[in-house]
């Protein structure tokens, strides 16, 4: 199967943007150590592995592609960590949505969310995000899935 190599990159400004932005890091796996902020530029970035959602077919054999992406949110002025062990070499997170609410005191809130209750909080003076897939896609091994209790 020929895979498809249009990568992505994409600009968040609003909370519309930000949404479009999540979707497509859905079932990222993010490796902590890849997580960095840059206090003098006022940035948040990481690296991720992000599955290729815009590619999946459901119904095909093929279970999809993966591809590394850069995330940069900038204008950040603190971060926040929550259940975080932010040292520990080969701890992986799988991030589940990047939301985005109004902080009448300061600009924004950007909550990061990862599974098994970890989570990053971005206090930004306005709203600026890039995403940018790099390098070749490669195949997964499986698609992600989400089971409900």
């Amino acid at each position: 199967m020929k895979k498809n190599s249009g990568l992505l990159r994409l600009k968040a400004v609003d909370k519309e943007d930000l949404k479009v932005i999540s979707v497509a890091l859905q079932d990222a796996i993010v490796p902590v150590l890849d997580l960095a902020y840059d206090q003098n530029n006022k940035q948040f970035m990481f690296a991720a592995n992000r599955f290729r959602w815009e590619t999946a077919n459901k119904n095909s054999e093929f279970a999809g592609e993966r591809v590394h992406s850069g995330i940069t949110f900038h204008h950040v002025l603190g971060v926040k960590r929550k259940c975080l062990e932010r040292h520990k070499p080969g701890l992986f997170l799988n991030l589940l949505a990047v939301d985005l609410e109004i902080n009448s005191n300061r600009g924004f809130i950007v909550e990061i969310t990862f599974s098994r209750g970890a989570a990053i909080r971005l206090e930004t003076s306005q709203l600026l995000c890039h995403l940018e897939d790099f390098g070749e896609p490669w195949s997964a091994n499986k698609r992600p899935g989400h089971s409900f209790d």
